[in-house]
């Protein structure tokens, strides 16, 4: 299992809901988190990882022996309050980093693996990354909610990366836009 970088239009699929859950989803999670500790993540996506579905993964601690391995499926988030700028990384966007405005709390509905309700209320770190997650599921990156002057600053960074991918695309190492979105269809065809 990889975690996609960008340009990858995996990450820019808005993810359905996951109807089920059975022992390959969980396979497919017990691997992300294992990837997410190898890349010293605190959250990852599963489009992220080539999965078309409303679901991610949470550790602050991002160790697998320190902290909780949460997984939220179906998440929904409201109640948005207070607003704060801080500095925002992504798995899918290795060693970029800009400010990102997101509300300071949030409550967070959601659906374990095991298929019992969660809700909460989270702020700090927690009501960030979950967000962050979220938008991930909705074909959103972090690097859409700079300002005009982050834009300007990670730019140049986007544009190599556009290129890598062109490169690895190439060379063949990248499916094309239509196969991927063959192989999405049928990831959603099974569980969504």
């Amino acid at each position: 299992m990889n975690i996609l970088t960008y340009p990858h239009p995996t990450l820019r699929h808005k993810s359905k809901p996951l109807r089920r859950v059975d022992a390959e989803i969980n396979n497919i999670v017990r691997q992300m988190f294992e990837r997410m500790y190898a890349e010293s993540g605190v959250g990852l996506a599963a489009n992220q990882v080539d999965f078309p579905f409303r679901l991610f993964i949470v550790n602050l601690k991002s160790d697998p022996h320190e902290g909780e391995e949460l997984v939220f499926i179906n998440p929904v988030l409201s109640q948005p309050k207070g607003n704060v700028e801080k500095e925002e990384g992504c798995l899918s966007l290795p060693e970029l980093y800009g400010p990102v405005k997101r509300p300071e709390s949030i409550h967070l509905n959601a659906y374990t693996l095991s298929g019992e309700e969660i809700e909460a209320d989270l702020s700090g770190l927690a009501a960030r990354v979950v967000q962050h997650e979220t938008d991930h599921l909705d074909g959103v990156l972090f690097i859409d909610r700079l300002s005009d002057t982050g834009t300007l600053a990670v730019n140049q960074n986007l544009e190599d990366f556009e290129r890598e991918f062109q490169n690895l695309r190439e060379r063949r190492m990248i499916p094309s836009d239509e196969k991927i979105a063959d192989r999405l269809q049928k990831w959603e065809a099974n569980y969504c």
